[in-house]
């Protein structure tokens, strides 16, 4: 629900202020401590910016599997939000070199991520074709295809693969690298804001 979508309150009328009697007149209590409900949603966060330098790299590493964008990014702890630690996620992924680029497409690679799909009539089929795909792609680049799908359903996924998969595959190799750069930097980003919320 937007702001805009929440119904006005009625109108209080206006009433001036009775004196307060004597017993009424007492220090007011602390508020009670947040509940887990009100608590940020970044204990992950303060463990990243807490954590040695070998664990912050090994979680960082998770996010993007390139080793020079982990050490930037661990040695520039501590964050003090989420969005200032996706501006540096942002401008350490714009730095890839060509060399930090394959060992971060590699590591999609060595640690597949599960497909998650519609299941029923037809999707064995889908299933075939996106191997099919895949393969055609990994010959033609040289390394595996990574597409962002922060934003999509479940039941949308195998689809919106097979669709940018097919699509890409017409590109030239430059412009191909370029493009998987960028997912790259939007997977990290959806890993990284991940992390900053987990609680364990």
């Amino acid at each position: 629900m937007q702001p805009s979508d929440i119904p006005a309150a009625p109108p209080t009328p206006l009433r001036a202020p009775r004196p307060a009697t004597p017993s009424q007149t007492r220090p007011s209590a602390p508020p009670p401590p947040p509940g887990p409900a009100a608590r940020p949603r970044t204990a992950g966060l303060a463990r990243l910016n807490a954590a040695a330098p070998d664990a912050a790299e090994a979680a960082l590493l998770r996010c993007c599997a390139s080793r020079r964008w982990a050490r930037r990014l661990a040695a520039h702890r501590p964050y003090p939000d989420l969005d200032a630690l996706l501006a540096a996620a942002d401008e350490a992924s714009y730095d890839l070199t060509p060399d930090d680029l394959d060992e971060a497409l590699a590591g999609e690679t060595a640690s597949p991520r599960p497909l998650v799909g519609a299941r029923g009539r037809g999707t064995l089929a889908a299933h075939t074709a996106l191997r099919a795909a895949q393969a055609e792609y990994e010959r033609r680049f040289r390394h595996s295809f990574v597409v962002c799908l922060d934003g999509f359903r479940d039941a949308e996924v195998l689809n919106a693969v097979l669709t940018a998969i097919h699509d890409r595959l017409g590109n030239e190799p430059e412009e191909e690298r370029a493009l998987a750069a960028d997912e790259l930097r939007r997977i990290a980003r959806g890993r990284l804001a991940h992390l900053a919320a987990s609680r364990a």
